[in-house]
């Protein structure tokens, strides 16, 4: 049931275009425009950048595994999975919901006006 740092590091890292970088003290996975997710070095947590919507969602699919962080952080959707509590299945779809929050937009090609 649960799920090491190891493994999600090997789960986010899978993402596309994720990589690894250290946030202040800890080790954390970014796309090119931010941070998903971060682990903190003193717990058997992932803690991830969601916004308040996917929060709810993710808190609510997963009572006891997935809570907001105390405070402001919380309030803006950062999440704590406690790793020990959580199977592979909610680590992984919650990072996936994650990294998409965090992956570059895409801007939409404006159509070009022909000239008469």
């Amino acid at each position: 049931m649960a799920v090491s740092k190891a493994k999600v590091r090997k789960l986010a890292l899978a993402l596309e275009g994720a990589s690894e970088v250290t946030h202040v003290d800890r080790p954390a996975f970014r796309t090119t425009r931010k941070i998903f997710a971060t682990l903190p070095p003193d717990e058997e947590a992932v803690n991830l950048m969601f916004d308040p919507p996917t929060q709810e969602f993710f808190c609510e699919q997963a009572p006891g595994v997935i809570a907001p962080l105390p405070g402001g952080w919380g309030r803006m959707g950062m999440s704590r999975c406690d790793l020990k509590a959580a199977d592979e299945a909610t680590v992984l779809s919650a990072l996936k919901a994650a990294h998409a929050l965090a992956a570059p937009k895409v801007k939409a090609k404006r159509a070009r006006k022909k000239s008469s």
